[in-house]
């Protein structure tokens, strides 16, 4: 299995917000937005294995800005690390500004992704390799957090989370 980049797993999602997506102060819903970020992630993540790829978690979300209505809105997904059959897909959403067309980075989400066979049962994915400092940054910090995750869901004991060892010593 061939490794792959987080650039061949890039997808990008536009779209403007309508008014059947906003709430009543006619902003674009949280629910709708956690939306087009899972389908973004998912198709991301099925770039990545080339595989049917299932939502594991949402492990983080960030409403940092409201998105107003008629916002054109672009959600940005990339697998930033790939385990054994688990894919953390990182998501950057952004607003463009209607008159001078710059992008404001409005929110970001981690998804974690599972990869599949036909009779729902995991699936090796291919091994990433970041390319940029952004993306190396965004991998190392994924071992992190899935060691933290491990670790509260009791899967695995403290002194194996090797990773968050090495922030407090």
């Amino acid at each position: 299995m061939q490794a792959k980049t987080p650039k061949q797993s890039r997808t990008i999602h536009t779209d403007m917000v309508l008014p059947g997506e906003t709430n009543p102060i006619n902003n674009l819903f949280g629910g709708e937005l956690l939306a087009r970020m899972d389908r973004a992630a998912s198709i991301a993540a099925r770039r990545h294995s080339r595989r049917i790829v299932v939502t594991a978690s949402v492990n983080h979300v960030a409403f940092n800005r409201a998105i107003p209505l008629g916002s054109v809105v672009t959600v940005e997904a990339k697998v930033s690390r790939a385990f054994k059959t688990s894919m953390e897909v990182f998501i950057d959403v952004w607003v463009e500004d209607r008159e001078s067309g710059d992008k404001t980075k409005a929110n970001e989400a981690i998804y974690t992704f599972v990869a599949v066979d036909e009779t729902a049962r995991p699936v090796t994915v291919p091994e990433l390799i970041p390319e940029t400092d952004l993306e190396k940054e965004r991998f190392d910090a994924a071992l992190r957090r899935k060691q933290l995750s491990l670790l509260l869901a009791g899967k695995i004991k403290p002194n194996e989370a090797t990773e968050l060892k090495a922030l407090f010593e």
